[in-house]
């Protein structure tokens, strides 16, 4: 059993909040014969604070409540939606580009709510591993958020594909031959408490191989309940994050890259980066009929991180990343023609505000 210091007290944490992320997402599609979908009629999402359009808040968000107040919500939607953003999410940005709507919340729907076009089952503060594992190793467990880890969000589609979604195999099969499963991000939380109350990197690489092997089997999970198309997304450089420097600052200048950013840190996201596209490799030759794609978080956002200055694609200024954060005119090229250009590697830009719990 590891043991971890109660270094690291919850208003630190809570700083995480104020944290924007800008992402420029580039997806790596894996080679296919088969022709693309043009166009997807619903959206089935699963994940973290990357993803969650309200069942964080929906739950109760004790710990957090301050997500149901303004600035949460304020540069697009003008009021909290229980989105850990001012604007929208990635999720949001690829339901308008296949003229979707945006996602319903899971217990949006769960309490009545109609869905058409897919749910979002994301949680913010997610991990991949059980809440159990947590709390049985007390390894960050005093800094869950939730419980509602990726197993839970697995049941939760369960349950409703039964009642709501599709009752037959041959109906399922229809009605997810055009629909896009976005499995994360998942696994950053996994890290982000036994880092936040004290893990060190040697620790936290056991648990690599056991949140990637989760991710991997949900995958798995979906694909044999009838998805074909799936993204999954790897971890963020969590050595550029403020909450990260801020934490694990030193004054040895050898840990910094010439960026500012924290080596290590960022290192260890590289090798849960490359455990999972080799586990999602495996995934391609069990299931060659399925579509899984890599979306490479970490390379898009380290742009940002190393070159924080944006054009506004909507009237040619340049602004300091922290002021291009939110501003609804930054949206720039979508990223989903990467889902529908295969084999090419598509490198495509897509802006939003975002704050990581």
């Amino acid at each position: 059993m590891l043991a971890y210091p109660k270094t690291i007290p919850i208003p630190i944490l809570s700083s995480m909040k104020s944290v924007f992320i800008l992402l420029i997402i580039s997806f790596l599609t894996p080679a296919s014969s088969s022709p693309p979908h043009l166009k997807y009629d619903s959206i089935f999402s699963f994940g973290d604070s990357l993803a969650d359009t309200g069942n964080l808040l929906l739950s109760g968000a004790r710990t957090f409540p301050f997500i149901a107040k303004l600035p949460y919500g304020q540069t697009f939607f003008h009021y909290p939606t229980g989105r850990c953003s001012d604007g929208r999410l990635i999720v949001d940005f690829i339901a308008e580009a296949y003229g979707l709507p945006y996602l319903p919340p899971y217990l949006a729907v769960a309490r009545g709510e109609k869905f058409e076009h897919g749910v979002n089952f994301a949680v913010a503060g997610a991990t991949a591993l059980d809440a159990k594992f947590f709390y049985d190793r007390n390894i960050g467990s005093q800094l869950l958020l939730t419980n509602d880890s990726l197993s839970v969000q697995l049941g939760w589609f369960r349950k409703l594909k039964s009642t709501l979604i599709c009752s037959t195999k041959q109906d399922c099969a229809g009605r997810f031959q055009k629909s896009l499963f976005l499995v994360g991000e998942i696994g950053g939380n996994d890290y982000n408490y036994p880092f936040f109350a004290g893990g060190t990197i040697q620790q936290l690489k056991a648990l690599v191989p056991l949140v990637v092997e989760t991710i991997a089997n949900a995958t798995s999970v979906l694909i044999e309940e009838g998805a074909v198309e799936l993204m999954v997304p790897g971890n963020l450089p969590i050595g550029c994050n403020a909450v990260y420097l801020t934490l694990f600052r030193t004054p040895n200048k050898a840990a910094y890259d010439r960026n500012g950013c924290l080596k290590a840190y960022n290192g260890f996201s590289k090798y849960h980066n490359s455990k999972l596209k080799l586990a999602l490799e495996n995934l391609r030759h069990k299931y060659p009929h399925a579509k899984i794609i890599y979306a490479d978080y970490y390379a898009a956002a380290i742009r940002f991180f190393h070159t924080p200055i944006i054009m506004d694609s909507g009237t040619g200024h340049w602004w300091p990343a922290v002021e291009a954060v939110g501003r609804t005119t930054l949206t720039t090229q979508l990223c989903v023609e990467a889902l529908e250009a295969r084999p090419v590697r598509i490198q495509q830009r897509m802006l939003t505000g975002m704050e990581s719990i």
